[in-house]
């Protein structure tokens, strides 16, 4: 039985397959139009999908979109309606596009496919879950628990915005929700957007800003004071309540009134390409410790409710790592398990897992690994042959390696403190690069943070990057006690990895701070000594496993730094081509494509 899910229309679009419950391919339309975030129909990723598992439309047992349309749009009725007359510009443009192409999904998703395959498509069945089941089941039926508590919280779904949930066998029972417009993932977008950051993609950016906030200062909690007061009431359970009259997104084009709350904060909106200063990171670390305890109170909730040890996290805020390991660390549940595809494009993958176990009440599967997710290893992949005829017509040098070979050569590269892009089997699927479509770096560095940001990345030289180390290495250099496959969870490095700070660290400037050595891996140690981890395992990436193996040993140090495999503003790379792109326009040395090893001092 294939099942087919979509999630389209407004923001990461995506396309996943399953069969029989096995997860077989999944991919974000992004990363074939190279458009970031796209939301277009992802015509591309389900093509990929079909072709991936040679099947046609007509070998599908369902399509499954990922919300329900009439629901979100009987929410946004009320909302005009509560709100009239404000809201009148957003209603007249928002309409015409509700009525030519939303509440017509079947119709749309017909109409794509068969343009796309130039096959009938009428008989196939069309199923809708709710956007919040969608997201609860993408992460609990990966999952390796038979029972577990599930949080999902995000922007909006159809009228939800956070929501407790009980797993149980093939069985999802919704216990409790927080209501639009009350929602912990647009407060937070709020906040990225005050301080300059694009909403829906920029939110990792102010978690990434948060500890070089000083929490000690003054000015820092008199934020967290005047949030609580003005803007966001939080109750015991983790349920919000947020004043409406510091907010537009209910029915304006943006998210707040930038002056409103340039008066209430006494500090100015940040322009999207300005300076950071001292008060937007005191800023960012007082929203960042009210969502961590939101979603504390919420766990605690979920943890009354449903009894369980096991507590599974779904929804764009389940992003936070930050929030994640302070919550992994409390111990409040045995084992967390986040879908690393959290955000909209995993609901892609829910909507055909609830299909599955739900509407065709199939049992859910025993998954002898951590997950069944495979990695999140599921997007495309490319033959030597495919690599060597774009390396041809791109007049590029190589050399093709044997395994062992390449392992080692590029084990001594990356030693020589020379930059790699890592280009390996299926792409992943999520916002993370795991090893697959992946930048490598010497963390031994202490420039290689600002190199690796202002020179290959070209972003905020702010921006923390991960370590990547082998599983049972984790423990040794992280106060980590669990698996972390997908970078979702940060906790601190181990007090003999540190350095020992000024006296007056708190004090420093953010650009100061990045200047100072914090630890003996310093290119992955952020500001506060935390570390968004990777554990790397033999199941699921058995060659870059071998590669930290392969550098542990030339350099006694068996972490990597690992980032994606992009620049600012465009998505990961997804073929060979763009990847050499990517390559040749930054100031990567080396790229290994599969066995493909290209020198940048070889090239033309």
């Amino acid at each position: 039985m294939y099942i087919l899910g979509i999630s389209a229309f407004f923001h990461d679009a995506a396309a996943a397959l399953i069969k029989d419950g096995e997860i077989i391919a999944a991919a974000q339309e992004e990363r074939f139009t190279r458009i970031k975030n796209d939301e277009s129909f992802p015509l591309n990723a389900i093509k990929f999908c079909l072709d991936f598992a040679s099947i046609s439309i007509n070998d599908l047992e369902c399509i499954v979109f990922y919300d329900k349309p009439f629901l979100k749009f009987e929410r946004l009725l009320d909302t005009y309606l509560a709100y009239a007359p404000n809201g009148l510009i957003s209603f007249i443009k928002a309409m015409p596009l509700w009525l030519k192409q939303k509440l017509f999904l079947k119709k749309i998703i017909r109409d794509e496919l068969k343009n796309l395959t130039g096959s009938n498509t009428s008989k196939v069945k069309i199923l809708f879950t709710e956007h919040h089941l969608s997201h609860a089941a993408s992460a609990y039926f990966p999952s390796s628990f038979s029972e577990s508590a599930i949080v999902t919280i995000d922007g909006v779904g159809e009228w939800a915005t956070t929501s407790i949930s009980k797993g149980n066998g093939n069985e999802i029972t919704v216990l409790k929700e927080i209501r639009f417009p009350h929602s912990i993932g647009l407060l937070y977008s709020a906040f990225t957007y005050f301080l300059g950051f694009r909403v829906n993609s920029g939110e990792y950016k102010l978690m990434g800003l948060a500890p070089y906030g000083n929490a000690d200062a003054e000015e820092t909690q008199r934020f967290i004071l005047t949030i609580k007061k003005n803007i966001c009431e939080i109750f015991d359970d983790g349920s919000v309540f947020l004043n409406q009259d510091f907010f537009t997104y209910a029915t304006g084009l943006k998210m707040l009134n930038k002056k409103k709350w340039e008066q209430l904060f006494g500090i100015s909106a940040r322009d999207p390409e300005g300076e950071i200063n001292q008060q937007q990171c005191n800023l960012a670390f007082a929203i960042q410790s009210i969502i961590e305890e939101c979603v504390f109170k919420i766990a605690h909730e979920a943890k009354k409710l449903t009894g369980a040890d096991n507590l599974c996290l779904a929804g764009g805020v389940a992003l936070n790592c930050v929030a994640n390991g302070k919550l992994q660390k409390a111990g409040l549940f045995k084992n967390i398990y986040v879908q690393p595809a959290a955000g909209d494009a995993g609901g892609a993958l829910g909507a055909a897992l609830a299909a599955y176990h739900i509407y065709y009440k199939k049992e859910k599967i025993a998954h002898l690994f951590y997950d069944g997710m495979k990695g999140s290893f599921l997007g495309p992949e490319f033959s030597s042959n495919e690599i060597e005829k774009v390396c041809k017509q791109l007049k590029i040098v190589y050399s093709v390696e044997t395994e062992e070979s390449l392992i080692q050569k590029t084990a001594s590269i990356l030693k020589e403190g020379n930059i790699v892009g890592w280009f390996q089997g299926r792409m992943e699927f999520g916002p993370r690069a795991l090893g697959n479509r992946s930048i490598l770096a010497d963390p031994r560095d202490p420039a290689m943070q600002k190199k690796l940001n202002l020179k290959i990345k070209y972003r905020e030289s702010f921006r923390p990057f991960a370590p990547s180390i082998c599983a049972e290495l984790a423990n040794e250099y992280f106060e980590l006690e669990q698996a972390s496959p997908y970078m979702q969870f940060v906790q601190n490095v181990k007090e003999y990895v540190r350095k020992k700070l000024p006296e007056n660290y708190n004090t420093l400037l953010p650009e100061e701070k990045l200047s100072i050595e914090r630890s003996a891996l310093p290119a992955i140690t952020h500001v506060d000594f935390s570390a968004r981890i990777q554990t790397v395992h033999e199941e699921t990436n058995p060659r870059f496993r071998k590669l930290l193996l392969a550098f542990q040993s030339l350099t006694g140090c068996p972490v990597l730094v690992n980032t994606s495999f992009n620049i600012r503003g465009e998505p990961v790379v997804c073929t060979p081509s763009e990847a050499i792109n990517c390559f040749m326009h930054t100031e990567m040395d080396v790229l290994v494509l599969n066995d493909f090893l290209i020198l940048k001092s070889d090239q033309r």
